[in-house]
């Protein structure tokens, strides 16, 4: 996780002002932290940041990279959780998941278990929202432009329910988001804006 004041520019004329933007940013982020905490797969979670944050969500581990480039940077923190915990295998999330659910989760990452190594593109077909290896296996990230492509050549595309695809990195995504759903903490901020939108049970 980039730090908020950096993160989403895309996303940026979808929010009134830069507070506004800084909340939204921090309410996905949110939602999609309980949706994987909550999911009856996950073993624990690390937050991978690029400065240190006051505190971590209750259930969440933090790891602060020192490595540069989002493909770096996962490498490390992948490389410092299997480290520590070797006998699991390991899933990469991007944290702007605000329709994630927990089941829905839970049933692509059960998809996953069954594969040495696994993907879920995002909505558009051309990113990854998420990427898993079995304990043993290399997770060789390729996040950025076709990552979908990229990791397509030796992963296993699993299939995954929309809220595990939709990421939002632009306002229309952040609309296709509210149409499936959003969790509690993004629901308030669209609340505060008075932004039409439906809530999503957490699964």
């Amino acid at each position: 996780m980039r730090p908020l004041r950096q993160a989403k520019s895309r996303l940026v004329e979808a929010t009134a002002s830069a507070a506004e933007h800084l909340d939204l940013v921090a309410a996905m982020r949110s939602d999609t932290l309980a949706a994987v905490t909550a999911c009856r797969s996950v073993a624990r979670v690390v937050r991978v940041l690029d400065e240190p944050e006051p505190s971590a969500p209750e259930g969440v581990l933090d790891h602060v990279s020192t490595g540069s480039g989002l493909n770096g940077v996962t490498a490390e923190a992948i490389a410092w959780a299997t480290g520590r915990w070797p006998e699991d295998g390991v899933a990469v999330l991007v944290g702007d998941l605000p329709s994630l659910r927990a089941d829905e989760l839970d049933v692509a990452l059960q998809h996953a278990a069954g594969t040495g190594r696994s993907f879920v593109p995002d909505a558009s077909g051309i990113g990854t929202t998420l990427l898993a290896a079995a304990p043993g296996v290399a997770l060789e990230p390729r996040f950025g432009l076709d990552s979908a492509l990229r990791h397509g050549v030796d992963a296993v595309q699993v299939p995954a329910a929309a809220g595990v695809r939709q990421d939002v990195d632009t306002p229309a995504d952040l609309q296709a988001a509210v149409g499936l759903g959003v969790g509690p903490a993004t629901l308030a901020h669209l609340a505060r804006r008075r932004v039409p939108c439906v809530h999503l049970d957490a699964g």
